[in-house]
């Protein structure tokens, strides 16, 4: 890269997060009151993880992981271990659809963790009871002939998890619109209120990665520098405050959108690029 192009790249960079100054709102940098301490993660999971990624625990999420689900949760731990992504990985174009999340399945769909989607029919039973009034003036009631029972076809639809093993769930955001997590944390809530699943586990990018995105630029699908107006494009504009991100997936959880679930959130920091910092320059991990 020139000193041309480096120049024009941070000036992006910068005229970026001027645009972002009021886009923070339902934001949350640390997990709230209602999370399980630090001290408490750190007794159930990996210190080779915890060094790899952050890691906040909501409803003992990693105690029951550990304990509960021994065989899932060191398949889950290896895969983020194994798990490593480039630079280039980053620049190239395809949001959650890119080959990143592809490396997850890669460690995960040999070891038999399905897509799964469940669908339910409700069925409502209405029971009716009449009073008669006897001697005394006391009440006798006499129970009524059943109804006809209600069915609401596919009252529970269409809500899937990318990756479930046993009563285990998992799934990945890397680059969706922020609102992705809403759908997957009710998907979470759903999933253990029907007793499908015990806890979850929800991947995105840490905070911490963001001062790495600044320095990025986007490639074209060839793998070209992508420009604009004749500026290079740092990763950090597809990145932004409104897609997923530690920072909207704490919130969430912090509100209590999970519900009953008890959910292990991973944070995927720098030390899980490969290639970062360039060689020769100092960089943030």
């Amino acid at each position: 890269m020139s000193h041309f192009e480096e120049l024009a790249y941070h000036m992006a960079a910068e005229e970026l997060e001027q645009e972002e100054e009021g886009a923070h709102d339902d934001i949350a940098l640390e997990p709230g009151r209602n999370a399980d301490s630090a001290s408490e993660v750190s007794k159930f999971v990996n210190k080779a993880v915890l060094a790899k990624y952050d890691v906040y625990s909501y409803r003992n999420a990693a105690s029951i992981l550990k304990n509960s689900f021994p065989e899932e949760f060191a398949e889950i731990e290896k895969a983020l271990l194994d798990f490593s992504i480039t630079t280039k990985d980053i620049g190239l174009p395809g949001g959650n659809e890119s080959t990143i999340p592809k490396k997850l399945s890669d460690s995960l769909r040999p070891k038999k963790w399905y897509e799964t989607r469940i669908q339910g029919d409700l069925i409502i039973r209405v029971y009716e009871q009449s009073e008669e009034v006897i001697k005394g003036g006391k009440a006798k009631k006499h129970t009524l002939p059943p109804k006809e029972d209600i069915k609401l076809e596919n009252y529970i639809d269409g809500h899937k998890i990318d990756y479930v093993k046993g009563k285990v769930a998992l799934d990945m955001e890397w680059n969706s619109k922020d609102q992705t997590f809403d759908r997957d944390l009710y998907a979470f809530r759903l999933f253990h209120e029907c007793g499908i699943i015990s806890a979850a586990v929800l991947m995105t990018r840490s905070e911490k990665l963001n001062d790495v995105l600044k320095e990025i630029p986007q490639l074209n699908k060839d793998g070209s520098l992508k420009e604009e107006a004749g500026k290079i494009v740092p990763c950090i504009k597809k990145m932004g405050a409104s897609t997923t991100w530690m920072g909207k997936l704490l919130y969430r959880m912090n509100a209590g959108r999970h519900g009953g679930c008890p959910v292990l959130v991973i944070g995927i920091k720098a030390e899980a690029v490969s290639d970062w910092p360039p060689k020769g320059k100092v960089g943030k991990k």
